[in-house]
């Protein structure tokens, strides 16, 4: 599947908090490791708004939340165009 992912990229629909968007182009397996780094980021920033009711690390965890589900919904179009 990584040839796959190689071959296929994110289609740079999905857009985020108004402001920023998708790129196009960026082939699937790059994707899927800046998610991995994104979520990591956001369950960090969760766990360290929940422990110490830090409101910065909550807004944080919430902006990078809608980036990763941006680039999600990207990916899965991207997924389904080269089917």
């Amino acid at each position: 599947m990584s040839d796959d992912l190689k071959a296929r990229t994110t289609a740079g629909r999905e857009t985020f908090l108004g402001l920023y968007a998708i790129q196009p182009g960026v082939p699937l397996d790059h994707a899927f490791d800046e998610l991995s780094v994104l979520l990591g980021c956001i369950r960090h920033l969760s766990e360290e708004a929940e422990m110490e009711g830090n409101l910065v690390a909550g807004s944080a965890a919430r902006i990078l939340s809608a980036m990763a589900k941006a680039l999600i919904n990207d990916m899965e179009v991207g997924l389904k165009r080269g089917a």
